[in-house]
């Protein structure tokens, strides 16, 4: 049993830890974590729906977490885990950190955008991103997995294929991205609900998302050379689910049935990722509560584009699901395993 315990239980990805984790065949919760020094009482008084687990939220002690824990989960906001990290790992606590910390190389790219100085600058390059079907050979010996944003997932998986196919070119990408409310924290989504649902609206235009420089990165990576995508996100009025519209330009002409057999082959062993016929588009509703990833795609011969729709709910492939996933990778395990 790999013994496990959840930093940051509170929030949205902390509880999707948790209702993914206690159904996991392979998996001992041996700790529920707050931030302050104090501990924080029953989980149930947190989460009534979790009555039955008989847990307690302690208080966080970095020494008693290490001796009982094979990994730790960081659901914690950006500019805390790099606080916690070094403590963890340095006492041989594998660490999956679900915030931004980590994700980026560049240390000043990460200070600029998130405005807060970075103190485990040390252990960035020791971090493996944990894009699970892109990384899967190196998140295997990883020590530290910085798990990816929401966008970033369903974005890179969507693009991963047809960058590898050589199928296009890295000028000129569009990104149209739309999330459900959950993506902006519990603490937004109540507020959201509470004044202004139902609405649909576009927010962090024109290149300042803090995504921008994760989604750049791993797109780079990828492609091989310096990519710079024009990226619009929008929140939806429903709680959770992520669609990605995404649009390039062909190097050559192709048609949707070519690039689709590429795409297939390219994830034929990757069973939580489908890939949908020509003709069919996902949508959120083809995604909701589970951890898979959904792709379609329509060549457009009159413009010469590729259209891509990628679609994944936020809080699990594109958080909580992924960081199990990971886990599942990181200690030998089926990497489906308590996810399907």
């Amino acid at each position: 049993m790999v013994k496990v315990g959840i930093v940051g239980i509170t929030g949205y990805t902390g509880e999707e830890l948790l209702k993914i984790l206690i159904s996991h065949p392979n998996v001992k919760i041996t700790g529920l974590y707050g931030r302050s020094t104090s501990g924080q009482g029953s989980l149930k008084d947190v989460y009534p729906k979790f009555e039955n687990l008989n847990l307690i939220i302690e208080s966080l002690d970095i020494d008693k977490v290490s001796k009982s824990c094979d990994l730790v989960f960081l659901a914690l906001p950006h500019g805390v885990a790099f606080e916690l990290v070094p403590n963890f790992v340095n006492k041989g606590v594998k660490v999956i950190d679900l915030s931004a910390d980590f994700r980026l190389k560049d240390v000043n790219t990460y200070e600029e955008w998130y405005k807060v100085k970075h103190t485990g600058k040390d252990f960035i390059s020791k971090a493996v991103y944990g894009l699970s079907e892109i990384n899967f050979d190196i998140i295997k010996t990883a020590s530290l997995v910085a798990n990816p944003g929401c966008y970033p997932t369903s974005i890179a998986l969507g693009l991963a294929p047809s960058i590898k196919g050589n199928f296009v070119d890295l000028n000129g990408i569009v990104i149209d991205s739309k999330s459900g409310i959950s993506g902006a924290g519990r603490k937004n989504a109540q507020e959201y609900f509470r004044s202004e649902h139902p609405n649909f609206k576009a927010y962090k235009i024109a290149g300042t998302h803090r995504h921008i420089p994760e989604i750049e990165q791993e797109l780079s990576i990828l492609f091989g050379e310096t990519v710079i995508v024009n990226f619009t996100p929008h929140i939806i009025p429903v709680e959770r689910g992520m669609l990605s519209t995404i649009y390039l330009n062909l190097k050559k002409p192709a048609s949707s049935d070519e690039i689709l057999s590429y795409y297939k082959s390219f994830y034929k062993d990757k069973s939580l990722i489908k890939v949908f016929e020509d003709g069919d588009l996902p949508s959120i509703k083809d995604i909701v509560n589970t951890n898979y990833c959904c792709i379609g795609l329509k060549v457009d011969k009159r413009t010469n584009k590729l259209i891509i729709i990628s679609v994944i709910d936020n809080l699990i492939k594109g958080a909580s699901g992924q960081a199990v996933q990971n886990m599942n990778i990181m200690f030998g395990l089926k990497e489906t395993t308590g996810l399907i």
